[in-house]
């Protein structure tokens, strides 16, 4: 289903498809020997980390995740309904479990909405006895089309009920006017994660393609089309053509080249093939001009959608809207969608229980209606109030560092001491919620509830044109374990959910809480100085604020970042893309970084104890490595080196090599294969 319209290309996540409260935060001050520690015990180990599961036979030099995680890795299976599983996937499985006993509660009171959304859609022998009766009118809708004079209304309508078609249109904070919002269209079309999927000739891809054209030909078959094995084929070729014209992941991440205003007029006669007025005239949106992505895509796929034949389109919109609706579908729809999206392309064997996926429907559908009653339970006030404290302490390291900056302008210094002061964090939950009264829910009818749902976001999202910034308004849910940095909006924000162990333990040392929670503050903050984030200015708009000096220098360092990540190789013929996942890799060293300025600052000059015969730098960087266990299935690794802007949690727990008090903590020695002569670690913040 569909919740967030617009592709929000300024927003950066600490984790790629990652997901999913706590008690009070760890004291800025000196922390005790275990032996005068009184009161509940940190959640992992004696001091916040799980030592039995680090391996002591590999060196910290050599390979600092295997060293920190290696006997949790080689002990701990992925449960059969997930393509990975590490810190966020178990803290992910806490948080459904804590909804959903929130959500069988409001199933018993018949006027709870939320629980009348969740009940439906766990009522798979009704969704079944429908067959495919609640969404026949709209396949017959697309079935009905004769010419391609009505394709580009049809588009808005499958816009509409959230349908993906080959263009993705929806409002967005304009990001050179970040006080007002703008029309923005991209992109789209393909089926499958990522260009090379259709045009790489890797043997793996060309599997997973092949995979593709049988889902589609069994997708068409079960709705009851002829000859779907030669439409199926028809279909992956005009794909494949799409995938030709569309950008790559690493031009998409170009916050300048991906802002391109023009009017709409403009716009149909740079992209002739599709009519672009009466598809937003459909829509309802009055626009007079559009910020279009990626213009040249655009062009090219509109051209393509001219000289498609109108069968292949409209199949494209069959597969997708059954592809959409696939979990409130007959069940053969549903394991079909799994069969290739889950299990192909995530390696995942068994699809999640229903109970989780109903969860995460009526989260997805009556967000706030939900979080409401999960703050309320799982967020006390005295938590926020402390992840305030460390938000501060943190800020004021990063302006230290920025203050001893040798490659930075005086000039620019100023300005980003003042892009820190005007930060927005936000913890816990937004300050204001959605009003879904307007949105109905019916018992017993779950593709209608789906619908209906896709169709009020939709307009929603179409609602904010013209309107003041929705400044409250989150890109995740409370119980999203994740975080999160907006550029436009001069923001950071973290979710309840990711405030607890092993990111945040108020029981725990706190050397592990900031090399935790506050490399996670401290990567999101520095989002706003990456290789993207620093180009917007103290309000948030997208403009040039470093000099010509700074940039250069900035950008130096960059490269030998994007060179150390390149030659990561997770699976043989896949390397880390180091241009893709530079944004994260320097938010992870800037983050990591400074949160150890900040922890050393909360010692106020005070020694720290050895605990447990570790020191307080060992136990930072202990804490860091921990909340980046994760085990792959190879199909999930594979599609995130070719999708994900985050490197995976190997790699990412291995940017300790640029830091010299890592050094100096683990008596790192030149031979060993993290080791980085001096003048080869990249230093930036």
């Amino acid at each position: 289903m569909v919740r967030y319209i617009a592709a929000a290309l300024a927003t950066t996540f600490l984790a790629g498809c990652a997901t999913q409260s706590p008690p009070s935060p760890p004291p800025l001050v000196v922390s005790p020997t275990v032996a005068e520690v009184a009161g509940p015990k940190p959640q992992y180990g004696t001091f916040g980390f799980d030592t039995a599961g680090m391996d002591r036979a590999v060196a910290a030099g050599d390979n600092f995740y295997e060293f920190a995680n290696g006997t949790w890795a080689k002990n701990t299976p992925i449960p059969a309904d997930k393509p990975n599983y590490g810190a966020f996937n178990f803290l992910d499985d806490l948080s459904h479990t804590r909804t959903q006993e929130l959500l069988e509660q409001a199933k018993s009171d018949p006027n709870s909405k939320i629980g009348s959304a969740y009940a439906t859609y766990l009522d798979t022998a009704a969704i079944e006895a429908k067959g495919l009766s609640p969404i026949n009118p709209w396949l017959n809708q697309i079935r009905g089309l004769k010419s391609k004079a009505g394709y580009a209304a049809l588009l808005a309508e499958a816009s509409r009920n959230g349908v993906g078609i080959p263009f993705a249109a929806g409002v967005a904070q304009d990001r050179k006017d970040p006080d007002t919002y703008s029309m923005n269209l991209f992109q789209s079309g393909l089926g499958m994660p990522d260009r090379d999927y259709y045009l790489s000739a890797d043997p793996k891809l060309a599997e997973t393609k092949a995979a593709y054209e049988k889902h589609i030909a069994a997708m068409l078959s079960l709705a009851g089309e002829a000859n779907a094995a030669a439409r199926a084929k028809a279909l992956v070729d005009f794909e494949t053509e799409i995938a030709k014209v569309s950008w790559t992941r690493v031009q998409n991440r170009d916050a300048e080249k991906t802002y391109n205003k023009m009017s709409l007029a403009d716009l149909e006669k740079s992209a002739p093939g599709f009519d672009f007025a009466r598809y937003f005239k459909t829509r309802g949106v009055p626009i007079s001009e559009v910020v279009v992505g990626q213009p040249s895509a655009v062009t090219g796929i509109a051209k393509l959608i001219r000289s498609a034949p109108l069968g292949v389109l409209k199949d494209q919109l069959l597969v997708r809207s059954l592809d959409s609706f696939a979990d409130v579908l007959p069940s053969a729809f549903d394991k079909e969608n799994f069969a290739f999206y889950g299990t192909v392309l995530g390696g995942t064997p068994e699809q999640q229980v229903r109970w989780k996926r109903a969860v995460d429907y009526t989260v997805g559908s009556l967000t706030d209606d939900v979080s409401k009653i999960y703050v309320a339970k799982y967020f006390p006030p005295e938590t926020k109030a402390a992840a305030d404290e460390m938000v501060r302490n943190l800020i004021a390291a990063m302006n230290r560092r920025i203050d001893a900056l040798d490659w930075m302008t005086p000039e620019t210094k100023a300005k980003a001491h003042e892009k820190l002061a005007n930060f927005t964090p936000r913890i816990g939950y937004p300050s204001h919620w959605h009003d879904y009264s307007t949105m109905q829910v019916i018992a017993g009818d779950a593709f209608g509830n789906e619908l209906r749902s896709n169709q009020w976001a939709t307009a929603d999202n179409l609602s904010k044109l013209g309107q003041p910034v929705r400044r409250w308004e989150w890109g995740l849910t409370p119980m999203t374990v994740n975080a999160q940095a907006n550029p436009p909006l001069v923001a950071i924000t973290f979710p309840a959910a990711i405030l607890q162990p092993p990111f945040f333990d108020p029981h725990a040392d706190p050397a592990v809480n900031y090399g935790g929670i506050g490399a996670v503050i401290g990567h999101e903050m520095s989002h706003h100085f990456d290789d993207q984030g620093s180009k917007y200015d103290v309000h948030g708009k997208l403009t040039t604020w470093w000099t010509p000096a700074d940039v250069a220098a900035f950008n130096a360092r960059l490269d030998k970042l994007e060179a150390e990540y390149n030659a990561y190789e997770p699976l043989p013929g896949f390397h880390v893309i180091g241009k893709l996942t530079m944004g994260e890799n320097v938010a992870d060293l800037a983050g990591l970084t400074t949160a150890h300025d900040a922890y050393i600052a909360s010692l106020g000059g005070k020694a720290p104890p050895v605990i447990d015969g570790f020191t307080a730098d060992q136990r930072f960087y202990l804490g860091w490595a921990q909340v980046w266990r994760r085990n792959y299935r190879e199909a999930d690794l594979r599609r995130r080196l070719l999708t994900d802007p985050h490197s995976p949690s190997e790699q990412r727990a291995n940017i300790v090599r640029n830091m010299d008090p890592w050094y100096q903590a683990f008596d790192i020695q030149p031979g060993q294969k993290l080791y980085l002569d001096p003048a080869a670690r990249v230093r930036i913040w």
